[in-house]
């Protein structure tokens, strides 16, 4: 083999090895499936966040009943992927409860700053978050880079006072496992796997 033959298979090799890496085996070719296949595979016991509702009470983001949680992050200003999100969540919850299963949804902004108990409630009204199935919340600050490490949220200031950022609906198991991340609008294989852990 020449010398040139053997540098280009180098290269070649070296490159393929990156590209294995880089996509978790072949497995996923963006940074957001590559999350979801790392929440399938590790299952990792979600910590004691506490977020704050509605009315100012704070509760544990996991589950505190044989219930499945369903968690979606979101800022309430976002003009864009937050109200598709909505809409999505909105249906989402009208299939769980007509199926008459054990959920609870959350919305959880991102943005605890900006984000105050008003502007969580005009949200909740816009998007029929009843309280009672579906909530409204923000994390505490304390809770807030932790939270958004542990869930792999990227939310990236865009310089127009919003954020870019990832969407999915992710369930939460009745044993506090973070087990599945789903495209907001994937209701039939959301709704399967929660039958499935109930």
């Amino acid at each position: 083999m020449s010398r040139a033959g053997a540098y280009t298979l180098t290269a070649v090799v070296v490159a393929a090895t990156g590209l294995y890496a880089a996509t978790d085996g072949l497995r996923a070719l963006t940074a957001e499936a590559a999350r979801r296949v790392q929440i399938q595979e590790t299952r990792p016991a979600v910590p004691p966040f506490v977020v704050e509702g509605l009315q100012g009470r704070r509760h544990a983001l996991r589950p505190d009943s044989n219930q499945v949680v369903m968690v979606e992050f979101i800022y309430t200003t976002c003009p864009t992927i937050c109200q598709t999100a909505g809409g999505d969540f909105a249906a989402l919850r009208d299939r769980a409860v007509d199926r008459g299963l054990p959920v609870r949804m959350l919305s959880v902004s991102f943005d605890p700053a900006a984000d105050g108990l008003s502007e969580l409630r005009d949200y909740a009204d816009r998007h029929g978050a009843d309280g009672d199935v579906w909530s409204v919340a923000r994390l505490r600050p304390a809770d807030l880079q932790d939270a958004l490490r542990f869930f792999r949220v990227k939310a990236v200031p865009d310089g127009w006072g919003g954020y870019q950022h990832n969407a999915a609906v992710l369930l939460i198991d009745p044993d506090g496992l973070l087990v599945a991340a789903y495209d907001t609008g994937d209701f039939d294989r959301i709704l399967a796997h929660v039958e499935q852990l109930s």
